[in-house]
C-alpha cells in the first residue's frame, strides 16, 4: 500500500473508503463513533434474538409443543437475522447521509424488531393464557 498526499492515509483504504461511502467530508469523529455504538447495539439485540431462538428450540421441548417451539424459535431466528443484516446497511446509510450532510434515514429495522419482538410475545400469551393451570 502506498501513501497518498492527503494526510498519509493509505490510498487502499481511499478507494475502499469512496467506493463504500460515495464521496462526502469526513463527519465530527463524534458522530461517526456514535453511529458505530449504535451499530453495535443492534448487533447485540441480534445475537440476544439469536441466543433466544436456540434456547427455546434447546430447553422448551417439555413445556412446547414440537409445533409452537419451532415457530417461535424460527421467528426469533429470522428476526435476529434480519436485525443483524440489516444493521449493516442502517450503519451504512446514516454514514452516507452524514458525509453528504443529508438528513438522517429512517431505521427500518426498528419496525420489523417491534412487529416480531411484538408477534413472538402474542404467540407466548395466548401459550399461557390457554395452557392449563
Amino acid at each position: 500500500m502506498t501513501e497518498d498526499s492527503n494526510g498519509g492515509e493509505p490510498e487502499a483504504r481511499n478507494r475502499f473508503t469512496s467506493r463504500i461511502l460515495r464521496g462526502g467530508t469526513e463527519p465530527d469523529p463524534r458522530f461517526t463513533l456514535a453511529n458505530e455504538r449504535t451499530f453495535l447495539a443492534w448487533i447485540r439485540t441480534s445475537l440476544a434474538l439469536l441466543a433466544g431462538g436456540v434456547a427455546v428450540e434447546a430447553f422448551m421441548a417439555d413445556l412446547l409443543g414440537p409445533e409452537l417451539r419451532k415457530t417461535i424459535a424460527v421467528l426469533l431466528l429470522v428476526l435476529a437475522l434480519v436485525i443483524g443484516g440489516g444493521s449493516f446497511f442502517r450503519w451504512l446509510n446514516v454514514e452516507r447521509a452524514m458525509r453528504s450532510k443529508t438528513p438522517l434515514p429512517l431505521p427500518l429495522i426498528a419496525p420489523v424488531l417491534a412487529i416480531g419482538g411484538a408477534l413472538v410475545a402474542a404467540i407466548m400469551v395466548v401459550f399461557v393464557i390457554a395452557r392449563p393451570a
